[in-house]
């Protein structure tokens, strides 16, 4: 086999990764728009077909992951190369449980829609999860361009879903302790709100590879953690 057909053998197989994680990615976004919008209205068939699109990302990563253990195997790269491959296979993980999160707010609205409750306001959960997919269009593209710089940003934009977090926590609990009906609705959307909380920190998680795949070195110092509401106290 001559050496041009083992590198042209070997870009083919750098690009399909990226052509898989791409895909990936692309999915959990539209997955988490449209979970969101189910929430918001209460629309039972979206949230059913946000539900059934998880299988596609599991199988991409199957594929993903297949893919990945063979460049390691049998191209054996190096420096930047296997930097590269290491980052994408970790990042792929990340991706699949944002796509099981987004199932379980998809699962959760359906609950709510049935029974028709009042969740009481979400307009916060609303701006959390658009901060989300901005942070997961983002770290998308720093991925592509291998851009450390971009993920450094997208790593610290996760404050600011936690502060959005703290806020929605504060304002369905009152909302519960006004008035108790209110109370079995308002908790599945707490959980959603927590499910949003964890996306973004699979995407700073995300961020994180990406600096050491382009820098060789890990970002210094721990990443900013505003979540505060495993802490806060209602009298």
């Amino acid at each position: 086999m001559s050496e041009n057909h083992i590198v042209a053998s070997f870009d083919n197989d750098m690009s399909k990764l990226e052509s898989l994680f791409q895909e990936m990615g692309d999915i959990v976004l539209v997955q988490l728009k449209d979970a969101t919008r189910a929430l918001r209205k209460e629309d039972r068939d979206l949230a059913k077909k946000v539900v059934k699109g998880d299988k596609q990302l599991n199988e991409l990563e199957r594929d993903l992951n297949d893919l990945a253990i063979k460049i390691l195997a049998l191209r054996q790269p190096f420096a930047i190369d296997l930097r590269y491959v290491l980052t994408t296979l970790k990042s792929a993980g990340h991706l699949e449980r944002m796509g099981d999160l987004t199932r379980n707010m998809a699962q959760r609205t359906r609950t709510i829609a049935k029974a028709e409750a009042e969740t009481g306001p979400i307009e916060t959960l609303i701006r959390m999860s658009k901060l989300v997919q901005g942070m997961t269009e983002t770290i998308l593209e720093a991925y592509k361009s291998r851009d450390g710089e971009l993920a450094k940003k997208v790593r610290a934009q996760d404050e600011k879903v936690d502060m959005a977090h703290n806020s929605l926590f504060r304002e369905l609990v009152t909302y519960m302790m006004e008035d108790a009906s209110n109370i079995s609705a308002c908790m599945h959307v707490l959980f959603i709100a927590k499910n949003i909380e964890r996306m973004g920190d699979n995407i700073a998680d995300i961020a994180k590879e990406i600096i050491y795949m382009t820098t060789g070195d890990w970002p210094e110092g721990k990443r900013a953690k505003s979540d505060k509401t495993s802490k806060i106290i209602f009298s």
